[in-house]
């Protein structure tokens, strides 16, 4: 086993662990959208499912959005090695945002759609917990989109309970950066589907990540920062049950 991903695999374990996101006997489908993040999610949790002391069954499950050029194939063939069944679930939500209702906003239905999918979709499979590769600089980014667009102080919770379809969303990767998940999916050669949306660079998210990025260059350790303020306010679902801990 790579070393690098029994490591990665730490990191997610302590978010797991922090957030109470995995009971015993649970049946967790990954979301798969063929990006680095959600394919080293699934890597990382199929490795945690080896030896972590609840067992659980794992899944992953894409919704195809109807986007040309973009091919699952290979993330197909790496569930079959990895011996974890594969749902792909076909959708008109491209044709629906871009053509149909030509959204100025697109990403916001876009999100919401896709959601409704995969939760209709897991729920008919009898799957209870769905597991999405949201990450430590996606949640940072959140939070100050909301600040700084909204003007108020919130961003999704590790762990969120969906009372409409009773299924609960979990984000192991919340303790791992970017660069990090970058770095080892290209070492590991997990296959990775290039997003062809056309509003991949050009949302508000890509703006936010941007600026980050820029103030990070003075300040090393802003993110960090933020993060921790996160947790200690603490925003509603982000108070971990012991003392925290942080990998990047």
């Amino acid at each position: 086993m790579n070393k690098a991903l029994n490591e990665f695999t730490g990191t997610l374990r302590r978010a797991v662990d922090d957030y109470d996101m995995i009971q015993a006997g649970d049946k967790v489908a990954v979301g798969v959208s063929g990006g680095k993040d959600s394919m080293l999610l699934l890597a990382a949790l199929n490795h945690l499912k080896s030896f972590y002391p609840r067992p659980f069954e794992l899944e992953a499950i894409t919704i195809e959005l109807g986007f040309e050029g973009m091919d699952f194939s290979p993330v197909a063939e790496l569930c079959r090695r990895l011996g974890v069944p594969y749902t792909r679930l076909k959708t008109d939500i491209k044709e629906i945002v871009f053509d149909v209702r030509k959204e100025d906003n697109p990403c916001s239905l876009c999100a919401k759609m896709r959601r409704g999918a995969l939760n209709d979709a897991i729920k008919a499979q009898g799957i209870s917990k769905l597991a999405l590769g949201h990450h430590f600089d996606d949640a940072v980014e959140t939070f100050m989109m909301s600040l700084l667009f909204e003007g108020r102080l919130s961003c999704f919770r590790p762990v969120t309970y969906m009372d409409r379809s009773g299924v609960t969303q979990i984000r192991p990767l919340v303790y791992a950066g970017e660069q990090k998940i970058s770095r080892l999916a290209e070492e590991l050669n997990l296959p990775i589907v290039e997003n062809s949306c056309p509003q991949d660079k050009a949302s508000k998210r890509h703006e936010i990540k941007t600026l980050l990025g820029t103030l990070s260059g003075s300040y090393p350790d802003m993110k960090s920062k933020i993060f921790g303020a996160m947790q200690r306010l603490p925003l509603p679902g982000w108070q971990p049950k012991e003392n925290w801990r942080l990998s990047k």
